[in-house]
């Protein structure tokens, strides 16, 4: 069951393979020490990601000056330096199957990870994955949307998207109430389900003037064996299956 809910807040290494066969290949893990106080630096973060030609843009934001990386559990990695604002952008070729990255910044000796892993799926579809809450979208605008939808395989599932700041939202599943929530300051919003049983459900989110639908299909997820990441199109989007790093499975499928 997923732990609470509770956002993960540091960047750990993919940890063992659910189920039996080959332990998928953990990303690299730096070792960060504790910096002191005077020099604490806030972790880097993905806010946006675009098709682009023939690749994909991420910008984000990191400590001024700092060297990030963005790396696959192979090793595979691109950097880039964040400028005096502390901005950065990283370019990556395009790629037919979705990818998965740990972001982390180099910064006075030392080495500062990310919250959760990137998410690079095809055409562009992208996301921050969070293990134990719902996914953030990076690839849409903000507005009123369904961004993706989170389970386990005991069937605890987070609804998670955007809508106006502060705005007043009501989840519908399987065109019965199921829960109510707030948008927060930034228009974002993450609500909880406590059982979702597997096969196809309807999601509807509404607010004050706006309404999204998705359908998806709930199916527990295989056991990974041949890496942290397992991805497919599916009814309602692009499914990732990846490996936390507590050890277990979460899927995660990004809503058209």
């Amino acid at each position: 069951m997923f732990p609470k809910w509770a956002i993960v807040t540091t960047f750990a290494a993919f940890a063992g393979a659910a189920g039996c066969g080959r332990r998928p290949e953990p990303p690299p893990q730096p070792q960060a020490t504790a910096p002191p106080a005077s020099e604490f630096a806030v972790s880097p973060q993905a806010l946006s990601a675009r098709q682009e030609g023939a690749g994909v843009v991420i910008d984000g934001a990191a400590a001024p000056g700092s060297l990030v990386r963005l790396a696959r559990p192979g090793g595979a990695a691109v950097t880039a330096s964040a400028g005096s604002d502390g901005r950065f952008r990283l370019s990556l070729p395009a790629a037919p199957d979705a990818r998965i990255f740990g972001l982390s910044e180099r910064v006075g000796g030392r080495v500062v990870q990310a919250q959760g892993y990137v998410l690079i799926g095809p055409a562009g579809k992208s996301a921050l994955l969070r293990s134990g809450a719902g996914a953030v979208r990076l690839d849409r605008s903000a507005g009123p949307q369904l961004g993706a939808l989170d389970f386990d395989h005991e069937g605890a599932a987070v609804v998670s998207g955007s809508a106006p700041a502060k705005a007043w939202l009501s989840l519908k599943l399987d065109g019965r109430q199921a829960a109510e929530a707030r948008a927060d300051s930034r228009g974002r919003y993450a609500i909880a389900l406590t059982r979702l049983a597997p096969g196809p459900h309807s999601l509807e989110i509404v607010g004050d003037g706006f309404r999204n639908a998705a359908r998806v299909e709930v199916t527990p997820a295989q056991p990974l064996v041949g890496g942290p990441l397992h991805s497919q199109f599916t009814q309602g989007g692009l499914r990732a299956d990846w490996l936390t790093p507590g050890g277990g499975v979460q899927s995660t499928v990004l809503l058209d």
